[in-house]
């Protein structure tokens, strides 16, 4: 893939900012990629490299945009079979199993989502200007569920302000142990490295972590179990397994955050994304994608019934 160059013209009588400009003229960059481009010497106005982001444009300046390939990550796709529930030009839906981990990293150089999409569309390599190509968000290893990969920069930019503007609506289904302290609620805590095992997440002091918020509702009810689905509001790393534990209602499964004693014949977290509410690039209305519940869970919610 070459080079890409663009070139426009800067026509209004008040002067403005480089950096402005160029969202302008080029949406389908973020603007912190676009000034990236400029500290890296892509941009050039009147035929000189640009020497600033907030560098001033007047009337008639011309400006030109080198546009390099994307770098290759050293990322290798891999033949790997996707549940893929929608796809279009600008993005995919992938329906992602319990045990596969999102995108490579150290203990996890191969078998992750991102292998098995770039094996998928090898033109997504490079995506987001990282090693993580097509990725706006993520779930983790033993979550199964919805997750949305981008497959150009605009979508990619798209996509990236819709989860950063909140207006994603995502829905869990979560199988917890005892109940809730109301059947129905809302836990605003604040989320940072546990001090004690810096491997993990902990609901932390106000001020000391990251604002998380999530909406919760019983769907059922048991003796020993009550199966709740979540719609969290921030994305915070492990934030629905805290809320559970924080609740006093962890997770089935959840060996981090749960109980030392499984409660239920399960080799996983019993957490599940089911729902994805997002409004698509040149789309006027939201769309849902749904994804129901693998075998492995509705097991366990058949047992959890019958014996309780």
């Amino acid at each position: 893939m070459s080079e890409r160059v663009e070139k426009f013209k800067y026509e209004d009588k008040k002067a403005g900012r480089l950096d402005k400009f160029l969202v302008m003229c080029l949406p389908e960059f973020s603007r912190a990629r676009l000034q990236g481009l400029i500290e890296d010497g892509f941009v050039s106005i009147n035929g000189v490299p640009a020497k600033k982001s907030g560098q001033s444009l007047d009337n008639g300046y011309e400006v030109e945009v080198r546009i390099p390939p994307p770098v290759p990550s050293g990322l290798v796709g891999e033949n790997i079979p996707l549940d893929i529930v929608f796809e279009n030009d600008d993005l995919i839906v992938v329906n992602k199993p319990a045990g596969m981990v999102v995108h490579p990293a150290a203990g996890h150089a191969s078998g992750t989502l991102v292998n098995a999409v770039l094996g998928y569309d090898p033109d997504m390599e490079g995506i987001g200007g990282e090693e993580r190509p097509g990725l706006v968000h993520r779930l983790d290893k033993e979550t199964s569920g919805l997750i949305v990969l981008a497959k150009n920069e605009r979508a990619h930019n798209w996509l990236q302000d819709q989860f950063r503007l909140r207006k994603v609506e995502k829905t869990y289904l979560a199988l917890v142990d005892g109940k809730p302290p109301t059947p129905a609620g809302r836990v605003e805590a604040s989320i940072g490295r546990d001090p004690k095992a810096r491997k993990k997440m902990a609901i932390v002091p106000a001020g000391k972590g990251r604002e998380s918020v999530s909406e919760y509702k019983t769907l059922e009810s048991f003796k020993n179990h009550t199966l709740l689905e979540f719609r969290p509001h921030t994305g915070r790393t492990h934030q629905i397994r805290l809320h559970c534990q924080f609740l006093g209602c962890p997770i089935v499964g959840d060996s981090v955050y749960g109980k030392r004693t499984v409660t239920a014949e399960i080799n996983r977290h019993f957490l599940h994304a089911c729902r994805l509410k997002i409004l698509l690039p040149n789309e006027k209305q939201p769309r849902t994608f749904e994804a129901e519940l693998p075998v492995e869970l509705k097991t366990v919610l058949e047992e959890v019934k019958r014996y309780e």
